[in-house]
């Protein structure tokens, strides 16, 4: 890997504010083109990309995605599916038998929905755009596969906000790669080896705020109990699991 190359991995950021200029349908067209080269399972290439540029669409979407700001500024947003329904369908007309609404086929579909999102951001964020990540994507499913019309054998897995950055995104911090990279086999932490590979995040000066403003004594129980916390946790996910069986999935 070339030094800028690895600079752009090391340095990028998520963007949340945009300008008014919007992405032309022919580079969005050109940029999912590229991305749909991104690996996938078997060459099955079990994902489709919903684009959403009207206002009137955004604006209904973004209350989905509880109305963050990045949904809620941005001038296009994707939204990636895994999508069994198409090669189904390829099938169907092909006089062969598919089995596509099993736990297996659902995480490939998964898995290529993802790579091919990433391959998305890298590809946009090298043509000058910016781009976020809507994490609420699953909360919401049911419903925004409504809005967008996904018919059964298909779920909502990512969603992006692409845009032209109005300023730099916000630097954040990432764990050592010691805490990542495990050589062989995974391995047995202890307690003190555990704090010292989160302690860039603990001593994280925002994150630090964020201690304070929710009252907490730690990061870890900002996340366990403000960010997601069981209470959101379980009920979002048998909601979305009752989703994947209503769109005929067996899970």
């Amino acid at each position: 890997m070339n030094t800028e190359t690895e600079e752009y991995f090391l340095n990028r950021h998520t963007v949340r504010t945009f300008t008014s200029e919007v992405p032309s349908k022919e580079l969005i067209r050109s940029i999912v083109e590229a991305a749909s080269h991104a690996p996938n399972t078997g060459n099955m290439q079990l994902y489709s990309v919903v684009e959403t540029r009207s206002p009137e669409q955004r604006a209904l979407l973004a209350p989905q995605h509880f109305n963050q700001p990045a949904a809620v500024n941005s001038p296009v947003l994707l939204t990636v599916c895994a999508d069994v329904r198409r090669f189904e369908r390829w099938c169907e007309v092909s006089r062969a038998e598919p089995a596509m609404r099993n736990p297996q086929m659902l995480l490939a579909a998964i898995i290529d929905a993802v790579a091919f999102t990433q391959q998305i951001v890298t590809i946009a964020e090298l043509h000058g755009l910016g781009t976020c990540y809507l994490g609420t994507v699953t909360y919401n499913a049911p419903k925004i596969a409504e809005m967008l019309g996904l018919p059964a054998g298909t779920v909502p897995v990512c969603c992006l906000a692409v845009g032209y950055p109005s300023e730099p995104g916000v630097e954040s911090e990432r764990l050592p790669v010691e805490a990542i990279l495990c050589e062989e086999t995974y391995p047995e932490r202890t307690d003190e080896e555990i704090r010292e590979l989160y302690r860039a995040k603990d001593d994280y000066e925002p994150n630090r705020k964020f201690i304070e403003e929710n009252g907490k004594e730690t990061l870890a129980q900002v996340f366990t109990d403000v960010r997601y916390p069981r209470s959101n946790n379980e009920p979002f996910s048998k909601i979305f699991v009752d989703f994947l069986r209503a769109q005929g999935f067996e899970v």
